[in-house]
């Protein structure tokens, strides 16, 4: 599997408070305030592989990075299982007990997130019950999330397929454009790079999305709407169900 690395065109936002993760964000403040001495606050660029450091290893919240969980073959094949971003975390072996997994995170969108070490977060897990229950609730809507994913593989086409992604992308952005080449594309979604070509050229057509020189832009979000399967909509409403933001008060 290659996974190109690219250099950052922004530079890199000033650290901000841990609460612009949001699911830190739906923490009560008093359990929230213990996180803030042991959060640092990092740049993820592009391609950089996520908890692969067994020596001394860390929860990621991202702020405005995007990482995709990675299902890998013997063959270096492979496909995404599932899109992290603002609303989430990366580590949730830390919190089942597992420790590690045969799934690989890496760096989509380059960014920022907070990362903390996973003795701290395994200690906030058991100490606290607001986070341990905060943290089975992402990852409960993150299960659906990689379950629907293998379902829209297996059985819905390749532009309903692109649909369902450039919608989860764009809503981990602040705006809805990225850059972002065929290949990886076509890595993401485990196809060929002919098949995305085929469906972007179809989506580019319809004028709901520009891509050009490795940049995407979204022209119509309703207009993906409408063209993606079922399974976006069924994702949406579990992480709206089990985590509403921003419910720290």
């Amino acid at each position: 599997m290659t996974f190109t690395n690219s250099a950052r065109s922004a530079a890199r936002a000033a650290p901000g408070s841990i609460s612009d993760n949001e699911l830190l964000a739906c923490l009560p403040i008093a359990a929230r305030r213990p996180w803030e001495p042991h959060a640092e606050f990092v740049a993820l660029e592009r391609g950089e592989p996520i908890h692969e450091s067994a020596s001394r290893p860390y929860a990621y919240f991202p702020v405005t990075a995007v990482i995709a969980q990675l299902c890998l073959l013997k063959d270096g094949a492979s496909a995404e299982s599932a899109l992290i971003g603002n609303e989430g975390m990366i580590g949730f072996p830390l919190v089942l007990g597992g420790e590690s997994t045969p799934s690989r995170a890496v760096v989509l969108i380059s960014g920022d997130a907070w990362r903390v070490e996973a003795d701290f977060l395994r200690m906030e897990v058991q100490r606290v019950i607001p986070v341990m229950h905060l943290m089975l609730r992402f990852l409960q809507a993150m299960m659906t999330q990689m379950a629907q994913t293998a379902v829209c593989n297996r059985h819905h086409s390749i532009d309903e397929q692109l649909c369902r992604w450039l919608l989860q992308v764009i809503d981990r952005l602040p705006a809805g454009e990225f850059a972002m080449t065929r290949e990886l594309m076509a890595l993401m979604l485990g196809v060929s790079r002919e098949s995305i070509n085929e469906a972007a050229g179809t989506l580019q057509l319809a004028g709901l999305i520009r891509f050009v020189h490795g940049q995407v832009t979204v022209l119509s979000r309703t207009g993906l709407e409408r063209r993606a399967c079922e399974c976006y909509s069924v994702v949406q409403r579990e992480y709206a169900r089990l985590l509403p933001h921003r419910l720290a008060t």
